[in-house]
This record gives structure tokens, sequence and C-alpha cells, in this order.
């Protein structure tokens, strides 16, 4: 397949899924007796003052997720616990910077190291239990899930600091000395950029870097594509499957950082919650590749912030937004999926047309 050809299917796949997307939530708005018209005026009207600086950090969060779920995914590894993962890595960094046994950035640092290492080590246990024992990293990271919860909750209980006049509980606040000043743009009196969102950047380059450029990208990729090749090429497909969930996991540990650093300067009950889930939704709408997935993670972003304005503006409720992204992650997955049998009768057929065409015996130019 020419490379034109090639360009013009990864264009169809998306254009395909919006256009469904569209036509599908305009019908359920005319079912329901909603108005289409008002409603698709909010959500490609500009955002509300503040609300540019929120979608980045929103954007920020779901695309470290996003690539967190996507390493998994390169190899068929479905890392359902990003969610828990972030949370004990969460809950463990705000802990470490609480105490501020390191001045100023050290702190930030040795924060972020050791939110990397708790996701990895909370990641590995799906991993050993698959690659020993053969148990499913679905059903595993689910319960590890539940697991983390529970244990994030009853632990906060043990070192919840005294927050006089409020009624959530958290962490010991992390000292003004290590808090992450906000970007230097699109700042306002009610929302700034985190200045952590940055990870988010270092993050989708690395990842690029190590799919597309190493030799273990190229093994974990061809993992993916089929175990019993891998192996055949002498591939370490047990030894492989446990460092992408390792690598998913330190990388589902950066998930909540830059709240935490640029926000909330603790980690309690007020935290944000199903950002490892939303990573699922994303991941899946980026199909894997790093700027896909920032796309993904923009667009649900996007539409979370204008659930507001879509209640007011056009009387309909936010939880359409919900119904919306649902849409979105079946209507690419479909039109992914349309596509690709597409480009494969394609190649057949020209694989067929080559077969054809008689090849000219040698010697006869001569």
């Amino acid at each position: 397949m020419n490379r034109w050809r090639r360009l013009g299917l990864n264009l169809a796949a998306p254009l395909l899924a919006i256009i469904v997307a569209v036509i599908v939530t305009s019908i359920i708005l005319v079912l329901s007796g909603d108005p289409v018209g008002p409603v698709w005026k909010v959500f490609l009207s500009s955002p509300v003052e503040g609300a540019w600086a929120r979608m980045i950090n929103d954007t920020a969060a779901f695309y470290l997720s996003g690539i967190a779920v996507a390493i998994g995914f390169r190899m068929n590894l479905f890392n359902i616990g990003v969610d828990g993962q972030y949370r004990v890595a969460a809950f463990a960094a705000a802990v470490l910077a609480g105490e501020a046994w390191l001045p100023g950035w050290l702190n930030v640092i040795a924060a972020i190291l050791l939110a990397m290492l708790v996701g990895a080590l909370w990641a590995g246990i799906a991993a050993v239990l698959k690659t020993s024992r053969g148990v499913s990293e679905v059903i595993s990271t689910i319960m590890l899930n539940a697991i983390a919860t529970g244990l994030v909750a009853w632990l906060l209980t043990k070192v919840q600091a005294d927050n006089a006049g409020s009624n959530s509980t958290g962490t010991k606040p992390i000292p003004e000395s290590s808090h992450v000043p906000a970007l230097p743009f699109l700042q306002t009196n009610i929302s700034n950029i985190y200045g952590l969102s940055l990870l988010a950047v270092l993050i989708g380059f690395a990842y690029w870097f190590v799919v597309s450029r190493t030799r273990f990208g190229f093994d974990l990729r061809a993992a993916g594509q089929s175990d019993d090749a891998a192996r055949a090429s002498g591939i370490d497909v047990k030894r492989t499957a446990i460092i992408a969930m390792l690598l998913s996991g330190a990388v589902a540990g950066l998930v909540g950082l830059p709240a935490l650093f640029g926000n909330d300067y603790q980690y309690g009950t007020t935290s944000q919650a199903g950002l490892g889930f939303t990573g699922i939704a994303v991941a899946l709408i980026g199909r894997n590749h790093p700027v896909g997935v920032a796309f993904g993670a923009f667009l649900w972003a996007y539409l979370a912030n204008q659930a507001d304005s879509l209640q007011i503006n056009a009387g309909v409720s936010v939880a359409l937004v919900n119904i919306i992204q649902g849409i979105m992650v079946l209507a690419v997955v479909i039109a992914y999926e349309l596509v690709r049998r597409l480009g494969v009768r394609m190649e057949q057929r020209q694989v067929a047309a080559d077969l054809a065409t008689p090849s000219e015996p040698v010697g006869a130019q001569a």
C-alpha cells in the first residue's frame, strides 16, 4: 500500500468516528426531546474564563493515565489497575512530601521518584501473578483497585492531619517551599496551569522513543502481535510482560502529582478520583499512539469542562456529556476496525493484481 493511501486511511478513521458520534448524539437528543442546535453551539463555543487552564490540567492528568494504559495495551496487557496504582502512589508521595525531610525541589523530586516506584510495585503484583500463575491481569488489577481504595482510606486515618474547620481528611500539608509554581501563561484569578503538567510532555516523548526506537519497544510490539511468534524469534515474553507492567505502573504513579503539588498540597478524601478509568477510554480513542492519546485526553477534558455550560446555556443535563464520551469511545473503536478491514481488503486486492500481472522475462530488454 502506497504512502498516500495509508495516510488517507489514517485520516478516515478519526473523521468517521467524529461523524458517527455527532449523528448518534443528535439522534439521542431528538428522541429525548432536547434541543440539538443549542447543544452543539455550546460545544463549539469558546470556553469561559479560566476554563482553558483547567482543560490543560485535566488533559495532562488524562494523558498520563492514557499512556499508562497504552503501555500495557501495546502488549495486549489490560492494565485496568491504573486507578489503584495512582491512588497509592499519590498517597505515598503526599506523605513523604508532607514530612519535608528534604528541602524545596529535592523534596518534590524524591516524591516523584517514590510515586513511580510505588505505582510500579503495585502493578508488579499483577505482573507476577500473570507470569508465574497465569492469573488474568484484568481480574487481578480490578481486585487491586478495590484493595488500594480500602488501604489508602485506612492509612489516611493513621496519618491524617488536623484540618481545622473542615470535614475532609487528608495527609500533612506539603510545605510551601515544595509547592510547584504554575506555568507562566493562561493564568487567571480562578485557575492556572500546574507546573508538573510538563510531566505529560516528558512522558509522551519517552513513550514514543521507547516504543519506536528501542529494542524493548520492538519486543513489546512483537509480543503484542503474537506471543508465539515472539517466542519463536527469541523474545522473552514473560520478562517483557513484567517490564511493561512495571513501566505502566510507574507512569500511573505520576497521574495525581500535578494537582498534588500545584493545587491540593495534600492527599485526602477530596482528591480527584476516577482518573485511571478515564485513561482506558483515552488510550482507546488515541489508539495507543502518543499523539493520538494527547488528542483523546484533550477531547475528554474539553467535554468534561463544557458540562456546566451545557446545563446553563442549553438546558440539557450534564449526564449528556457522559453519553457523548461513551459514544465517542465506541465510535472510535468501530471506525478504526472498519478502516482496518478496508485496508486489509485493499492490500489483498493489490497483491492479487500484482500476481495476476505477468512478469517480464529476464533479458527481454537486452
